[in-house]
């Protein structure tokens, strides 16, 4: 059946009862995101949500100035386009992919009935829409208090677990857009972790060699984000 392959590499998807899954498969479209892809602008109405399963996926909040900053980063964990099923229909971020792959697309009509029904969907959904917002006020928080080495770590943990790999493509200038800090700070931040053995930054790519020495680089912004998604998404909805 369409998409029977790919659901359980979505680990909101992978979180759904066999039979939830067994009537959602035939609508469940799969869709290849390419690199820069923007999904949605700043109050358009979506049509779909994104069930990533390896893509990523940057949540962009946008000044008047053309300026942004990446608010959230959506992959394998979760979906795109909570708006749709938390009654907004529009969204006032820009979605863009981040990197490049695979998702399943869920009709906008569809995720509101199943929502709208109640009961475990419902829960799973409003559960990851808090750790999603859990994810946001950290981001906040890190981005005003943090070193930009020490953001740059967090953003590179936050979306290695999101693609389950050790490899993102990415260049110091959208690193800079998605942290709303200046290239020359990434650059500098991006060489003291190569130099110190824990990344290697070539041509675009950046291969994480030491994931260990990363999370020590980090702040405690990662911890934080990790164990919100752990303590809100089970493994599988009880029956």
């Amino acid at each position: 059946m369409q998409g029977a392959s790919h659901v359980t590499r979505n680990r909101l998807l992978a979180a759904l009862r066999p039979e939830i899954v067994e009537q959602w498969l035939p609508h469940l479209e799969p869709v290849h995101m390419k690199l820069g892809a923007v999904l949605y602008e700043p109050g358009e109405t979506l049509s779909h949500v994104y069930f990533p399963t390896t893509a990523l996926v940057s949540l962009l909040h946008v000044l008047k100035d053309g300026s942004m900053a990446e608010i959230a980063i959506v992959g394998n964990d979760g979906v795109v386009g909570v708006a749709l099923f938390m009654g907004g229909l529009a969204t006032s971020t820009r979605g863009v992919v981040q990197g490049g792959g695979g998702a399943l697309r869920f009709d906008r009509v569809r995720i509101q009935a199943e929502f709208e029904q109640g009961g475990p969907v419902m829960h799973l959904l409003l559960r990851y829409t808090q750790a999603l917002i859990s994810q946001m006020t950290q981001t906040a928080v890190c981005n005003r208090h943090h070193k930009i080495e020490q953001q740059l770590s967090r953003w590179l943990l936050l979306s290695l677990d999101r693609i389950n790999g050790t490899e993102i493509s990415m260049t110091h200038e959208l690193i800079s857009n998605m942290l709303g800090v200046r290239r020359e700070g990434v650059t500098e931040a991006a060489s003291k972790l190569q130099r110190k053995g824990v990344i290697r930054y070539s041509r675009g790519r950046i291969t994480i060699l030491d994931r260990a020495a990363l999370e020590r680089c980090s702040c405690e912004c990662y911890e934080v984000v990790k164990n919100e998604y752990l303590r809100l998404l089970p493994k599988r909805l009880a029956s």
